[in-house]
């Protein structure tokens, strides 16, 4: 039986679909269109995408949009990739400097059919943006790379500002929930970040409402710090369709709050929690608190 999504929720996700008719997220919608570009904003069908496009906001989704994996709660296709795009790189950076992006976010299905996980095209993306648009700040939010330790240097050597890559939900439901994933092998990916490139900070992201306990999630929190995590992301679970994997349950909007402050206790630097926060929600804003919490220092919106 199919739970129920709460009215509150509801009206919250129908503003933000609202939001996506204004000449702003228009506009947006035709620069993707022309670039013939993806984002992860409507492979995985993200509830923010009206807000986020007249933030002017977009997260990049490089590599196409076809996933050799099957996690259960993802949206992305699972059907053959097709090979990388050589002109992929220019094409993203060619938008980011049309939306006047002071952010990037980029992002990637899993490649486990590349060599390297897709880590060489992926810093080519980034190195695209950085001689284009020198003043942006780049995120890339990636696979495991299957935790090939020189893929994971490919792409910090192209001078992101944080590395992400989202451990999605508690160990115990990683076999039901995410087929082909490892979560020691994730938190080893976030570990050797922080370990070979320390001033770039790391950012993991989960979902709640999967069927997780109080317990589970803590210890979540606490592995993710352990492993060196500086920002993380906590959001609700949608399912995008009956076939995938069912929602368990609702938590309120106080409960976010409370894994915020059991977040910011723990020693995160940055903590975005809310019902409809997604790994790329506001990624700036937070890599700002997080630049705060590093330095003392304040860094105004438009430097970043």
């Amino acid at each position: 039986m199919t739970l129920p999504i709460p009215t509150w929720l509801k009206e919250i996700v129908g503003r933000n679909k609202a939001a996506l008719r204004s000449s702003v997220a228009l506009s947006a919608e035709d620069s993707l269109s022309r670039h013939a570009l993806h984002t992860v904003c409507h492979a995985a069908k993200c509830p923010n995408r009206g807000e986020c496009f007249n933030c002017g906001d977009a997260t990049f989704m490089v590599l196409g949009d076809r996933c050799t994996r099957g996690c259960r709660f993802c949206a992305v296709s699972r059907e053959k990739p097709l090979p990388p795009d050589v002109d992929e790189p220019e094409r993203v950076a060619q938008a980011v400097d049309e939306w006047h992006i002071r952010y990037a976010v980029l992002t990637m299905p899993t490649r486990d059919d590349l060599p390297d996980g897709g880590a060489t095209h992926f810093a080519r993306v980034i190195e695209a943006i950085h001689a284009r648009t020198p003043q942006v700040c780049v995120e890339p939010l990636i696979s495991d790379l299957q935790g090939n330790e020189q893929s994971l240097r490919t792409v910090l050597d192209a001078h992101p500002v944080v590395l992400a890559h989202n451990i999605e939900t508690v160990e115990p439901l990683y076999a039901a929930v995410r087929a082909g994933a490892q979560y020691a092998r994730s938190l080893r990916v976030l570990e050797n970040s922080k370990k070979y490139a320390p001033q770039v900070f790391t950012k993991s992201g989960f979902m709640v409402g999967l069927g997780e306990t109080e317990e589970q999630i803590s210890q979540l929190l606490k592995d993710l710090r352990a492993a060196g995590v500086d920002l993380i992301t906590i959001g609700q679970y949608l399912a995008p369709s009956a076939n995938h994997y069912p929602v368990a349950r609702y938590p309120l909007p106080e409960e976010y709050k409370k894994w915020e402050e059991e977040a910011l206790s723990l020693g995160f630097k940055g903590v975005a929690s809310g019902p409809l926060v997604r790994s790329s929600y506001r990624a700036g804003a937070l890599y700002r608190a997080a630049c705060v919490q590093a330095t003392g220092k304040q860094i105004t919106p438009d430097k970043v």
